[in-house]
């Protein structure tokens, strides 16, 4: 079995868009502290839930982005782009109702905007071959 690497531009860039966010999930899985340090998050002391769910969270994003590279498909891109979608969607929301004005969620909203907008583009033809 071979690695597949997309030649089209649209496709590579839909594709840069799930390994990113394979890297980003493998960095939350085994690195969450770290993650919630950069993210002004912190696990209570004595619960280590928060350290598990941190993990978890890595773990989705990880096979996620996983999934969208082994398949390559047109639907598992569509399905990314419209996760990122609507991460940033509540982003949006976040900022807007929770005073979350800050450097730091407009930098991740900036991020999941190009997260999303990078498969979408591909799925739906925007992006010239």
């Amino acid at each position: 079995m071979e690695f597949y690497f997309p030649t089209e531009l649209g496709e590579q860039l839909a594709f840069c868009s799930a390994a990113f966010t394979a890297l980003a999930g493998f960095i939350m899985m085994f690195a969450p502290g770290q993650t919630f340090r950069l993210l002004g998050l912190q696990a209570q002391e004595g619960r280590p839930e928060g350290f598990g769910e941190g993990r978890s969270m890595g773990g989705f994003y990880l096979g996620f982005g996983l999934s969208a590279i082994m398949l390559a498909q047109d639907w598992i891109y569509m399905a990314l782009g419209a996760s990122f979608a609507m991460a940033a969607f509540a982003r949006i929301i976040s900022i807007l109702s929770d005073k979350g004005s800050n450097l730091v969620n407009y930098l991740l909203l900036v991020v999941q905007i190009a997260l999303a907008a990078l498969p979408l583009l591909y799925v739906f033809g925007f992006t010239q071959t």
